[in-house]
């Protein structure tokens, strides 16, 4: 299990969010049945919350770094304005190919851009001032995505990252392992950021909620 929820938690959760959209639905069981790492998927209690969020900022301009098959991009993309517009990042050409397929069957499909490639050399090519970023990536290089995207968040908008607690691991005294520190690293910046506030969320695998002044 991705979290640090009691299976009651968990199940007690499940029952009580609101349910998935079809689309949602289908993706999520095509990934558990066909990719090895399903469990990167957000699903349906950390979608809610990211549709929740996207709706209640109406952003014109989103950021996603770290696509997986889509399933985040699509909540999110539920809050944008009509004009607006979701850029998201993906490295592997599977789970991109993956994602545009359901992102072409999504009323807002033509609203999202998918990138692929390394999300470190297509931040310096993106010039958008962005009202909402979601980072999914690779956890090593988190510090250096939120320095790289800070200064085009605007004032009051908002970053969200995922995996906080990588699994639990974050917890442990001494850290281990390369992921761990690399987030405890990325959580002491954040923290030392003169220029946001944030919260940490402890909803599945942990969320750090980012606001800049």
């Amino acid at each position: 299990m991705d979290s640090l929820y009691s299976e009651a938690m968990q199940a007690f959760m499940d029952r009580w969010v609101s349910p998935v959209p079809t689309l949602l639905s289908e993706l999520e069981a095509f990934t558990r049945q066909h990719h090895p790492e399903a469990h990167m998927i957000s699903g349906a209690q950390q979608g809610q919350f990211l549709t929740m969020i996207s709706q209640m900022i109406r952003p014109r301009h989103i950021l996603e770094i770290g696509t997986f098959t889509g399933y985040s991009a699509l909540c999110l993309s539920s809050g944008l304005t009509d004009e607006g517009l979701l850029y998201t990042i993906e490295q592997r050409e599977s789970d991109a190919d993956i994602a545009q397929r359901f992102f072409d069957r999504s009323s807002r499909g033509h609203q999202i851009r998918l990138l692929r490639g390394d999300a470190t050399n297509w931040l310096p090519t993106l010039s958008e001032s962005w009202d909402l970023v979601f980072i999914d990536a690779d956890k090593t290089a988190y510090v250096e995505y939120f320095n790289k995207v800070l200064p085009q968040v605007r004032t009051n908008g908002f970053i969200l990252a995922d995996n906080l607690f990588f699994h639990g691991q974050v917890l442990a005294q001494p850290l281990k392992g390369k992921n761990a520190k690399a987030i405890w690293a990325f959580a002491e910046a954040v923290r030392d950021s003169e220029e946001v506030e944030q919260v940490p969320i402890p909803l599945r695998d942990g969320l750090m909620l980012i606001r800049k002044k």
